[in-house]
């Protein structure tokens, strides 16, 4: 089955459905369902070296500069995602590679503020029943790759949990 057969595949609450099936900003779709900011916090982020998937991804050599990034989206001190991001510094334009090094800045943001054209290639969506998250016991996961002009610029893993909280 494909992405969208996945999703639709899926008992969960149609909000989070929306946000798991989005091809745009999940930050700004938690905005509006929320109707509270949504703050990006992070876990943690630094500079790693490529691997050999890594490299492949970005079509970079091995060992070149990747900047990996954790966070979690919160609105209204609920969190509702917790994503990993990872992006090869020598594919970045120069005004997105300084934004993303800033941490709390949301990527959707990031993009749109430097009128960066993109589209999202969606890899592959799952339920976990064996990682809990924010409490919930079964959690949504998502991979997609930002594409921009026919190059990745950054591969995203996405987890949402899958309970009530998506009742808005």
């Amino acid at each position: 089955m494909g992405f969208l057969e996945n999703l639709k595949s899926f008992d969960i609450p149609t909000c989070l459905r929306v946000c798991a099936g989005t091809d745009g900003s999940v930050t700004f779709l938690l905005e509006i369902m929320t109707k509270h900011p949504t703050a990006v916090v992070t876990e943690y982020q630094h500079i790693i070296p490529a691997d050999e998937h890594m490299a492949d991804i970005f079509d970079v050599d091995v060992g070149a500069d990747i900047n990996e990034r954790v966070v979690t989206l919160t609105a209204g001190d609920v969190p509702y995602v917790h994503a990993r991001s990872l992006s090869a510094i020598e594919k970045m334009p120069e005004g997105v590679r300084c934004d993303m090094m800033k941490a709390d800045i949301p990527i959707g943001r990031i993009l749109r503020d430097h009128d960066i054209e993109t589209r999202r290639d969606f890899e592959n969506i799952e339920i976990l029943e064996e990682t809990p998250l924010f409490g919930a016991k079964k959690v949504l996961s998502r991979s997609y790759r930002i594409v921009h002009h026919n190059g990745v610029l950054m591969w995203i893993n996405e987890k949402f949990p899958v309970d009530d909280r998506w009742c808005l």
